[in-house]
């Protein structure tokens, strides 16, 4: 890819970009690792929360089902703490300048750059050709997700970085290849920014409440294998005390808990969960059994957890408030991402109504 590491000259106004797809069963490792910092960077810069749902049929879904995961997202917005008065909360497919600008992109970027998306060899596996075009290219869209608003940071995991960087280069090549236009109309040196990866402290990685070595995960065929985050809480209390562990009590330094990932995974959750690290879990609990410690994980999650799942449900019953919300959203989303597709219309050469 070329390289993008010069940011451009044209001052950028802050703004955060995040989306997640709407594929249901969202759940604890969705919460530590996304939504949390998600809550957090609303106290310090304007932000876009996009449920993004043009991403998710890029394989099949049910129609029935999809609508309502739509909203679900939506509800575990707010019930966690995102505010859509006062930040942009919407859904992609109601913005139609997303797919729009990502045909632009599709025509900027180089096949040679999405031959490289190792997300997309993991999802297609063995049968590419029976892939759908839009799996392939969906990062292509991924980039207008953020670019659409001119987007400077995105909080990212690490199974994201390579999009953000694709989305850089592509934003790297178009003010390139369009340099005298973006000049020429006012825009100064570019008109894309490149956008920055958001990183706020060390990445919760929470692994399966079933097995210490796997990610937590939608699809496992266990429900005991995660907290998800509409569960009630008698269910939250009945996970974690059937969580797997070992005999062994609780290590009282981290060292100890290198070759024992239920523990760590257990441990970490805890320290995710009250805000602090897992030395200082270690110093409270170290050298107690396991039946000590998951019965303050219990009292833990679930006064964390529980009023989450109880304030989805509240949400979900109320499907009208949920869908005028994204029509607030996407309205107030719309009026951005319009005035870029207008500008990019213009550098282009296209001749519009003016």
């Amino acid at each position: 890819m070329t390289e993008a590491t010069t940011a451009p000259a044209t001052p950028f106004k802050d703004l955060v970009f995040s989306g997640v797809q709407p594929t249901g069963n969202l759940h604890l490792g969705n919460y530590l690792g996304a939504i949390t910092k998600f809550v957090a960077l609303q106290q310090s810069h304007d932000c876009i929360y996009c449920v993004v749902d043009l991403h998710a049929i890029t394989v099949p879904q049910d129609p029935v089902q999809l609508r309502n995961s739509i909203r679900e997202v939506t509800a575990a917005f707010i019930a966690c703490g995102i505010d859509p008065t006062k930040h942009i909360v919407f859904n992609q497919s109601q913005v139609s300048e997303h797919a729009e600008l990502a045909w632009v992109f599709n025509c900027t970027a180089r096949l040679g750059w999405l031959n490289r998306m190792t997300q997309f060899k993991e999802k297609a596996g063995k049968d590419r050709e029976n892939a759908s075009v839009g799996l392939y290219a969906y990062p292509a869209l991924m980039a207008a997700d953020i670019l659409v608003y001119r987007a400077t940071h995105v909080p990212v995991g690490d199974d994201q970085k390579q999009h953000l960087e694709l989305a850089r280069d592509i934003a790297q090549k178009f003010n390139n290849d369009f340099a005298a236009s973006i000049a020429g109309h006012g825009f100064g040196d570019a008109f894309f920014p490149l956008p920055e990866p958001l990183i706020q402290g060390p990445a919760t990685r929470v692994m399966s409440l079933r097995d210490g070595t796997k990610k937590m995960s939608k699809s496992d065929p266990s429900d005991y294998s995660r907290i998800n985050l509409n569960d009630d809480a008698d269910a939250i209390a009945q996970k974690v005390r059937k969580a797997k562990t070992d005999p062994e009590a609780l290590p009282s330094e981290e060292a100890g808990l290198a070759s024992r990932p239920e523990a760590d995974n257990l441990v970490g959750i805890f320290a995710a969960l009250s805000d602090t690290d897992k030395a200082s879990v270690l110093r409270q609990f170290g050298g107690a059994q396991f039946s000590t410690f998951k019965s303050a994980l219990v009292d833990l999650s679930v006064e964390k957890l529980g009023p989450i799942g109880a304030d989805m449900k509240r949400l979900m019953a109320d499907p009208a408030h949920i869908d005028a919300i994204l029509v607030d959203g996407s309205d107030r989303a719309r009026v951005l991402a319009a005035q870029t597709m207008r500008s990019v219309k213009d550098i282009l050469g296209f001749v519009s109504r003016g």
